[in-house]
């Protein structure tokens, strides 16, 4: 059974992706809206036909579409769909769903701004996540902070391969203290590239968080191999939390949330798994193998994750 899962879950690089974001803005004038979506070209490699599929993909209730134009945008590293839809009559609010994710990959995230008379409001898509009702009302501070502190926690959540990530820092702990001390180091790592690193001039692109990440992962993996008894593995899950912090970084640009609030949900999210995979790995480990089994897997999941990405 052990061996099956390890098997299953090595299988994840090749189409997990732990960074896949697209942006897009909607304007609405009367009964016409205009429509921009921005999608990284890696996402569409392997797209078939993506000057009419992402569109088709994206659909805002009592519009019909009139007009389209996709092309790539090589200085942005982008694709850019132009759309303009016709209302029958002007809307108080719009139905808008995004199924984004079924064609690119499960943890995709689109983030939606729209504004109409004025008044702005914006939504959040994902896998489970594919309908918001766009009223174009000023929020309250309270909708506001719950709205990012959730995008916070679906994002800290968004695969099987941030979850696995969590599951290595598990593994890594020998002890009850170690993984408290590894845990809070983790989201130390976390928050501090998110703090830091919108007040340097460095932008990391996802594929370097991507590729960087995976060597994290193989990097723990090899310690736990070859170095048993090695001590303050919280550094290395310090390291590990400045990568898991970049991608963090890059969600939040894209969606223009407060770090706060973001941080919180997410924390929340992570202290919880933690806590569930170190109870469930407890169990595991009484099998004197299982320690060196499960960081082989994650050895080799690290490694072909670079790969992959490095090639994508």
């Amino acid at each position: 059974m052990t061996a099956r899962l390890w098997l299953g879950l090595l299988a994840l690089p090749a189409w997990a992706h732990v960074v896949s974001m697209s942006s897009g803005d909607l304007t609405i004038q009367g009964t016409h809206a205009k429509y921009e979506l921005r999608m990284p070209l890696y996402e569409i490699a392997h797209t078939a036909h993506p000057e009419t599929a992402l569109l088709e993909h994206v659909r805002f209730s009592g519009a019909r579409l009139t007009k389209s134009a996709c092309h790539a945008e090589s200085s942005r590293e982008a694709y850019i769909c132009d759309a303009e839809y016709e209302f029958t009559t002007p809307p108080d609010r719009v139905d808008a769903e995004c199924t984004l994710a079924s064609i690119t990959v499960p943890s995709h995230v689109h983030f939606l701004r729209a504004e109409m008379g004025g008044k702005q409001d914006q939504g959040m898509f994902d896998l489970n996540f594919t309908r918001v009702t766009l009223r174009f009302r000023p929020p309250s501070a309270a909708e506001i902070g719950l709205m990012e502190a959730t995008g916070g926690f679906q994002r800290a959540l968004g695969g099987p391969v941030q979850i696995l990530f969590l599951a290595a820092l598990a593994l890594a702990a020998r002890n009850r203290g170690e993984l408290l001390r590894i845990s809070l180091m983790f989201l130390a790592g976390q928050a501090a590239a998110v703090l830091i690193v919108p007040h340097t001039t460095w932008q990391p692109a996802p594929r370097f968080v991507e590729a960087a990440a995976a060597l994290t992962v193989a990097y723990l993996a090899v310690e736990i191999l070859l170095l048993p008894k090695a001590g303050a593995r919280w550094l290395i899950a310090g390291v590990l939390g400045v990568f898991h912090g970049l991608f963090f970084y890059l969600f939040l640009q894209a969606a223009g949330y407060r770090p706060g609030f973001v941080l919180a949900g997410a924390f929340a999210a992570e202290i919880s798994v933690i806590g569930v995979l170190a109870a469930l790995l407890a169990r595991v480990l009484r099998w004197s193998q299982a320690v060196r089994v499960s960081a082989s897997a994650l050895l080799v999941f690290g490694m072909v994750w670079f790969i992959l990405r490095l090639r994508s």
